[in-house]
């Protein structure tokens, strides 16, 4: 569930997810979904931004968010650190300043401090795993929720593996 789709935190750790194989979640029989709090009019845009193939959804209300208890405003910034968020906040935040007011419909897509999370859920609406973010970098590492689910982890980076033989 993502902070909102201006976030250049939330743009870079979606962009990650976008790099994991559909047929990893088949095998595993796992859906991923992101959820974002904005007009249902951002999805193709975010998607086309990130390469984001999977199932995307909008809660402009934000009634998951307040469902699941997810924090508005920053916590400590310092503590945590996202592997997926690749630039420094300054340039980030520039960058999503100029998205909004270049994007076709000029709005900051959702409260900028309401704070994201992870979960994973099912079967049914057991709960097997939630996390709430304290600040806009506190995501949780994509392999990490991966593994949780018993899918497939993924190179992150542009590194080639090390084998040892």
């Amino acid at each position: 569930i993502l902070q909102n789709f201006l976030c250049y935190t939330c743009k870079e750790y979606v962009e990650d997810l976008a790099k994991v194989p559909e047929a990893f979640l088949q095998e595993a029989n796992v859906r991923l979904i992101v959820i974002g709090q904005s007009s249902y009019h951002h999805i193709k845009p975010f998607c086309s931004l990130t390469g984001y193939t999977h199932e995307m959804y909008v809660d402009p209300q934000r009634e998951i968010y307040k469902t699941l208890g997810m924090k508005r405003g920053e916590g400590n910034k310092v503590s945590v650190q996202s592997p997926h968020v690749k630039s420094n906040a300054l340039l980030g935040s520039i960058k999503s300043m100029w998205r909004a007011m270049t994007g076709p419909a000029f709005d900051f897509q959702g409260d900028p401090a309401q704070q994201g999370g992870t979960l994973i859920l099912g079967p049914g609406n057991e709960v097997h795993f939630l996390h709430l973010d304290k600040n806009r970098l506190d995501h949780v590492p994509i392999n990490t929720v991966l593994q949780l689910a018993g899918v497939k982890t993924v190179n992150f980076t542009n590194k080639p593996e090390i084998i040892d033989i």
